[in-house]
């Protein structure tokens, strides 16, 4: 049974500097998963309120674009400082409304920040080419400049990370940008405003508004958004690629995951089962790259299986808030009945359940949405278990003879988000980086999540459009680049018009 918390916040829209009700009349809970309370009243956005916040971006876009890089860059500096002062207290909102531990939630920031130190040097980026003399008096030269209004759409299973992938290089790149943070856990976004407020961003640069599927589809269609970022399922990322690309908007659209975990018998089994059990049952499986696959080759498997189940029955689970606590809740009760439902059906198609976290109940938070961690071994490629993103504290086990195997099983995957190899051979990693069809590989590293100079992006369902986010990737996305040639020819030059097309 849902109950109330005595004291229920108002979350609120941020419009141009400032936050707002908005004209919309209708609100949604949002809950503490730990203890299933609500804890807040969320404002939903109206098509005027869409209307106020692009035309402020608009605005604001056409003004911004001709600050200073050093300028812009300055203010950046201001905020990636506040947020690196603001972390205990955004670590705390970030536990309250998903539920992770705060050891997980100041990590997610801490990643976070990696991107706003990248997009505080974003001049070096910004740097264009010149080309001297490429025909008689002509020189050419070409340089980026902002898109102009950009949009992110964001998960809710990193309310502070993904929005930071987004934002500081959308806007030290001279845009204006709007945020539509996930309903779930919308609170971490107003803070984010602020802290962007007080570094001296100007109104109407970045501005938050909640909403659901209405809103979404409004920053799709908007003729004065210019751009969309994306970070969720693959079939709300294609929808979402499908729409805007229809409206002559630049896309990038990141989708799930299925992300496999190879662990060949000649592996360090101990660090395999170390680094898979913390990918799998960190924030409880609710990350694009936890992994939910561990592919055993060969004869390696059984002790393998031993291990992980060794450690993930040490699991503890608990409130984030609990210091002791390894994981914590799923976001709704949706989720924990559809894991349930998913578990249940593998162990109906034979399957072997190892753990079984399904009925795990945390003391007084009997209310809370836990799921403990699951593992399912001799699992198969046409069970729900494997075919499905559980986003969930549950791992599959998949036994295979060979590496060649193993590629074909990752490569068949609709998936291509991250991946991982364990083994203690250079020869058996450096073939499976290479023919591997995955966005993002690690060898004995189970999260293979690039630092903020590269780019983070799958393949195949787990990316739609060509731009992976943040670093390079993201500068290109969040920029145009214009060639210029030129010629300034001497007063007393006899003119040379052609009438056939030029030639150098």
């Amino acid at each position: 049974m849902t109950t109330i918390a005595t004291d229920v916040a108002e979350i609120l829209h941020y419009i141009n500097g400032a936050p707002s009700a908005g004209t919309g009349t209708q609100t949604q809970p949002v809950y503490n998963p730990a203890t299933g309370e609500i804890t807040g009243q969320l404002h939903l956005a109206s098509s005027e309120d869409l209307e106020q916040v692009v035309a402020a971006a608009r605005t604001a876009a056409d003004s911004w674009g001709e600050v200073s890089i050093a300028k812009r860059t300055k203010i950046m500096f201001r905020f990636q400082q506040l947020l690196s002062e603001h972390t205990d207290e955004l670590a705390r909102i970030i536990t309250s409304e998903h539920g992770k531990v705060l050891s997980d939630a100041a990590g997610e920031i801490g990643r976070g920040l990696e991107v706003v130190e990248f997009a505080c040097g974003i001049s070096q980026s910004l740097k264009g080419d010149y080309s001297d003399q490429v025909a008689g008096g002509i020189d050419v030269f070409s340089f980026r400049q902002p898109l102009g209004v950009v949009a992110g759409i964001t998960p809710f299973n990193f309310p502070v990370m993904v929005p930071l992938w987004m934002a500081p290089v959308a806007i030290a790149a001279g845009n204006a940008f709007i945020l539509k943070p996930s309903e779930r856990d919308p609170s971490a976004s107003m803070l984010i405003a602020d802290l962007f407020k007080q570094a001296g961003l100007p109104d109407g640069v970045f501005q938050v508004l909640h909403g659901g599927k209405e809103t979404v589809d409004g920053l799709l269609a908007h003729p004065e958004i210019d751009g969309i970022s994306f970070v969720g399922s693959t079939p709300i990322a294609k929808y979402v690629h499908e729409t805007a690309t229809k409206y002559g908007k630049r896309v990038q659209a990141l989708g799930g995951a299925k992300n496999h975990a190879v662990v060949m018998p000649d592996a360090d089994m101990d660090l395999a089962a170390d680094h898979i059990n913390a990918a799998a049952f960190g924030s409880a499986g609710q990350r694009c790259m936890a992994i939910s696959v561990a592919v055993a080759v060969g004869e390696g498997a059984d002790a393998l299986v031993d291990k992980l189940a060794e450690r993930g029955r040490g699991v503890n689970v608990s409130h984030g808030l609990d210091e002791k606590a390894d994981m914590g809740p799923v976001i709704t009760p949706a989720s924990k009945s559809r894991l349930q439902k998913i578990v249940g059906e593998a162990e109906q198609a034979g399957a072997a359940l190892v753990i079984d976290g399904r009925d795990l109940v945390v003391k007084d938070h009997e209310n809370g949405f836990f799921v403990g961690p699951t593992i399912i071994d001799k699992v198969n490629r046409e069970m729900s278990a494997y075919t499905e993103e559980i986003f969930g504290p549950v791992l599959v086990v998949l036994r295979v003879d060979s590496l060649e195997e193993a590629i074909e099983v990752v490569n068949a995957n609709p998936y291509g988000n991250g991946t991982a190899i364990f083994t203690s051979s250079g020869a058996h990693a450096r073939t499976y980086t290479r023919r591997i069809q995955v966005g993002m590989v690690g060898v004995n590293i189970p999260l293979p999540v690039p630092v903020a100079w590269h780019s983070f992006g799958g393949w195949k369902d787990s990316l739609f459009g060509e731009h992976h986010i943040f670093g390079p990737d993201g500068v290109r996305f969040y920029t145009r680049g214009k060639a210029v040639t030129q010629r300034w020819p001497e007063p007393t030059q006899q003119s040379t018009a052609s009438y056939s097309f030029p030639s150098n």
